[in-house]
């Protein structure tokens, strides 16, 4: 007895403990050096991986083989300054400026649609601020997660039907503006983390039903009503034909499967722009942005393939252990919508590229070509590498 009050009075000096003083003082002192290590590894992978993507493109048209990894390369130094102010800026602060990160990326979706968007393909979801690309719909995802955290963490794990319905409006307000640049695929994330949010915060199986309900009724409303284009249902449902027409939207999804079925086990090597690869010679689209998992199976195999799913596998092990770690519900809620929006990503991702999954516009986290991906996932990167600092606060 004598012993366990002696150790108390040890570990507290003005009734506070040691530990949460040192955790206070340095909170650096509880930095998870793993999730640190896994994100600079799937970096490193994806640089080299849309190097080897475009450098025959590159060479071809007489031009610097190392455009895009230089490019690449200037986005993760933003990104790695963007993780760094998140790490260090309290996240519990965010609970208070939520409303109005909400505010000014909505801004920013709104500011799209004007003529200061820029539209390619037939898509406006970017802002041209002259060597950069924003893409105020890659931040919105995880403002989201921030709206959605601070509103679901005052309710302390009990939603009642209005907060349901609250939840679904904030993620409505942006997604009608997302809807009409039009990015279906942004559409589908922000679904996967709404229902995912729900859940960790609380909902009732009830209220999932009734959503799915409502969900299928706009659906059909959306169909019969034409506002999902004719070529936007012929991407969603190419993966669901066994004999694709390879004049429309199932050439994308051949190429793919041929490119990522001929990589074998070991791959066909990297970066390799005199071969006769389906990279080298361009037969893949957009393979350096939204399919540039089919340049990691032709060029590197199974072999890795498995590598790098092992490390997605790793990423999100990481992000959820850090949300059953956090010590408050608003941590948990952040570290679950952004292993939510990961997990969705790499899901579809991937399986788009191998035919089991609609042919949408989702890149691969840390992977795909792109500043406005990049520096987001870097953002929610700081946010996670914070919740495990301040767990002990």
């Amino acid at each position: 007895m004598a012993q366990g009050i002696f150790g108390d009075a040890v570990d507290r000096i003005g009734g506070q403990p040691i530990a949460a003083r040192m955790a206070r003082k340095a909170p650096i002192r509880h930095l998870d050096p793993t999730l640190l290590l896994v994100t600079l590894l799937l970096s490193a992978y994806g640089a080299v991986m849309i190097y080897s993507a475009t450098v025959a493109d590159q060479r071809a048209a007489g031009l610097p083989e190392d455009y895009f990894l230089k490019r690449q390369l200037a986005f993760l130094i933003a990104g790695a300054v963007v993780l760094l102010i998140t790490t260090f800026f309290d996240y519990r602060r965010l609970r208070g400026v939520s409303p109005v990160l909400y505010g000014l990326t909505f801004m920013g979706l709104i500011l799209v649609l004007t003529p200061l968007g820029e539209s390619v393909q037939g898509a406006q979801r970017w802002i041209n601020l002259g060597w950069f690309q924003a893409q105020p719909s890659e931040l919105m995802k995880l403002v989201l997660i921030i709206t959605l955290a601070a509103y679901m963490a005052e309710r302390g794990g009990e939603l009642s039907g209005r907060d349901i319905a609250v939840a679904v409006a904030l993620f409505l307000i942006p997604g009608a503006l997302i809807f009409f640049q039009p990015d279906l695929g942004t559409m589908m994330v922000m679904v996967s983390i709404v229902c995912a949010m729900l859940l960790v915060g609380g909902a009732k199986i009830r209220h999932f039903l009734v959503l799915a309900g409502i969900c299928l009724v706009v659906l059909a409303i959306a169909l019969q009503a034409g506002l999902i284009r004719n070529y936007q249902v012929d991407r969603l449902t190419a993966f669901l034909d066994p004999d694709p027409d390879l004049s429309s939207e199932g050439y994308n999804l051949v190429q793919s499967k041929i490119a990522i079925g001929s990589g074998g086990v070991r791959g066909k090597g990297f970066a390799d722009p005199e071969g006769q690869t389906q990279t080298a010679l361009d037969y893949v689209p957009e393979q350096h942005t939204d399919f540039i998992f089919t340049a990691v199976g032709e060029q590197l195999g199974f072999v890795g393939t498995a590598a790098l799913l092992a490390l997605f596998a790793f990423l999100l092990w990481r992000a959820l252990r850090i949300a059953t770690l956090s010590r408050d519900m608003f941590g948990t809620l952040l570290a679950s919508g952004v292993a939510a929006l990961w997990a969705f990503h790499v899901f579809v991702n991937v399986g788009m590229t191998i035919g089991i999954m609609p042919i949408t516009g989702i890149p691969l986290p840390f992977i795909s070509y792109g500043g406005s991906s990049l520096i987001t996932n870097y953002f929610a990167i700081g946010l996670l590498l914070n919740i495990h600092m301040r767990r002990f606060l």
